[in-house]
């Protein structure tokens, strides 16, 4: 039986808060690529540093496709992994580049900026994929469920799209942040996985006060 109460809309990306939102999407991921260079341990927890970003990066997403449809998605997930492939390349550039004779700090700014190439693929692959699943599956429920049901959406595109990035994401990075063991490979997986998930569940009352917030600015309910 179909769920459809009310016909799908979604607004044009030209429309005014749509930029801020990209913007904020490409300095989440930006920032995430640097962090999760780093392993860490929250008890029995094996995580990577960038593990409080990815919800905010979800909660953006879910808002893009939810307002602005699975085109403007794509265009901010496309623009995101430009942004970032491009400050990767240049951070090598200004490693490789030589030191000035009182510049005292080349080893750590390596250290910091020389993101490990296996770390940035694993990362831009499991950020392409599990940005456009999410995108895709929302707005393929939003075609069921129309203008109803958006806990729904944000759920189970949620589901689709974190556990597409956490799986190629961890099948790439583990060996390089020190996880040889399948047992510790599948804690990686699973309870990264467990962990994005259920804070967004539990960021619900966020994501929704942001996607009425973004409709009401681009006068959403107004759009044919």
């Amino acid at each position: 039986m179909s769920l459809m109460t009310t016909a799908p809309r979604h607004v044009p990306v030209g429309s005014g808060i749509y930029p801020v939102l990209v913007a904020i999407s490409s300095a989440v991921f930006l920032v995430s690529n640097i962090n999760a260079s780093k392993g860490v341990e929250i008890g029995p927890l094996v995580l990577d540093a960038a593990f409080f970003l990815f919800p905010i990066s979800y909660i953006v997403g879910d808002v893009l496709a939810e307002v602005y449809g699975f085109r403007g998605a794509r265009r901010a997930i496309f623009t995101a992994f430009g942004i970032t492939l491009a400050a990767t390349i240049c951070f090598y550039i200004g490693i490789w580049l030589p030191p000035a004779s009182f510049y005292e700090n080349q080893a750590e700014f390596a250290l910091i900026l020389g993101l490990v190439p296996q770390i940035v693929l694993a990362s831009l692959a499991g950020y392409a994929v599990g940005q456009l699943l999410n995108a895709w599956s929302l707005v393929v429920l939003k075609k069921r469920t129309g203008e109803s049901s958006l806990w729904v959406r944000l759920i189970g595109s949620t589901v689709v799209g974190q556990f597409g990035d956490t799986l190629l994401f961890c099948a790439i990075a583990a060996p390089v942040i020190g996880i040889t063991t399948m047992g510790d490979f599948a804690n990686y997986v699973i309870v990264g996985f467990v962990w994005k998930t259920a804070l967004e569940a539990m960021l619900l009352p966020v994501t929704y006060a942001v996607v009425r917030a973004v409709k009401r600015r681009e006068g959403y309910h107004q759009a044919a």
